[in-house]
């Protein structure tokens, strides 16, 4: 078994949620500071689809970077994933030390083990706990090729599937290698949501207390409320992009399709009072896009995909830093009873499994 042998990163908590398992805290990395809990966009191909840098920039973040294997036609040994390349259909293998390498040369500071994944919702448990055991095979193979533990930290993965029994034993095994943060991988693959947070609910409540917690693929609004509430502290997904250039707007309200020609007329920003670039006044230094201009171009020109993807990754970037204001001042179940109420309204419209998961972290959304 190999362990990681020192850290590139600080990580200090500065407010714990009183009644969820929610908590505050800053990340200090080689290039700055984050601050937590934190919704991390996409980089396909190191570009955010839809921004150029110096925008990203101006959304108050920093930037990061996510290699993804395409596992289309692949085939999985125990010495690495074997599959085509997307760009001319070359055979290609992709080992736990070459993916460290690659990781390596570009200097990110967070790099990600190579990690057997499985869709949650197969019904190969056999195959399933393979995948676990192997990801646990990797990491040590990682964390061995791992050339700069002094400037780049490595995240360990935690697999297996729905299994809560896999999941502990995984847990159990991730944290003795002691990397410097721990990613709760493999979910979001279409399985019922009440399933995630149970293995969301039972990672963190395995994991130091002292390590960055990251859940991998979570970008829903209220999929992230809940996971700071379940103790989680960082995320990413292609959504908020991915769903701009279908026309869609993510508001407090919920989603707004903007290629619908009830927007044609209304000339009011996407959302009152939302601080981005998009929706911003022009005196007020922004560019006062409305409503039916985006409607105007959304279906024709990727001006409208640009401008929507503007307002999606501030919308989430503003989200969570009001989460981890609330976190702060100790009104999170407050913050999180006013967010579904905005969201859904009634409260016979809120979703099930969002009230039985805050249930069990002594949050009830249908009681004032």
């Amino acid at each position: 078994m190999e362990t990681a042998p020192m850290s590139a990163l600080t990580f200090d908590i500065v407010a714990r949620c009183s009644v969820t398992k929610a908590r505050a805290a800053i990340l200090r990395l080689p290039h700055g500071r984050v601050d937590l809990p934190i919704f991390m966009p996409v980089a396909t191909q190191g570009t955010l689809k839809g921004l150029t840098p110096e925008q990203l920039e101006n959304t108050g973040y920093s930037g990061g970077f996510q290699m993804v294997s395409l596992l289309k036609l692949a085939r999985i040994t125990e010495e690495g994933v074997r599959f085509l390349s997307p760009h001319d259909g070359t055979p290609m293998l992709l080992t736990p030390e070459h993916s460290i390498s690659l990781q390596n040369s570009i200097g990110s500071d967070i790099v990600m083990q190579l990690d057997d994944v499985l869709v949650t919702t197969s019904p190969d448990h056999q195959r399933m706990e393979e995948a676990m055991r192997r990801s646990i095979r990797w990491l040590d193979r990682c964390i061995a090729a791992h050339k700069y533990p002094e400037k780049q930290n490595l995240f360990c993965i935690i697999q297996g599937g729905l299994d809560l029994d896999m999941r502990r034993e995984c847990c159990e095994e991730m944290v003795k290698r002691d990397t410097p943060g721990i990613a709760i991988g493999g979910l979001s693959g279409g399985e019922a949501k009440a399933s995630y947070c149970a293995v969301v609910d039972t990672c963190t409540g395995l994991l130091p207390e002292k390590k960055p917690r990251y859940v991998m693929g979570v970008g829903y609004p209220e999929d992230l409320m809940v996971s700071v509430a379940l103790g989680a502290d960082m995320f990413d997904c292609v959504w908020p992009t991915r769903t701009a250039r279908f026309g869609n707007a993510i508001t407090s309200w919920g989603t707004l399709n903007l290629r619908n020609s009830s927007y044609a007329q209304d000339f009011s920003p996407i959302e009152a009072g939302c601080g981005c670039a998009c929706c911003k006044p022009v005196e007020d230094g922004g560019l006062g896009m409305t409503r039916a201009y985006i409607y105007h171009v959304a279906a024709k020109e990727t001006a409208g995909a640009h401008l929507l993807t503007i307002h999606n990754v501030h919308y989430l970037l503003s989200l969570m830093r009001s989460a981890r204001t609330a976190i702060i001042e100790d009104q999170f179940p407050v913050f999180l009873k006013e967010f579904f109420k905005k969201l859904y309204g009634d409260r016979k419209n809120f979703p099930e499994w969002a009230v039985n998961a805050l249930r069990k972290v002594n949050v009830d959304l249908l009681v004032e």
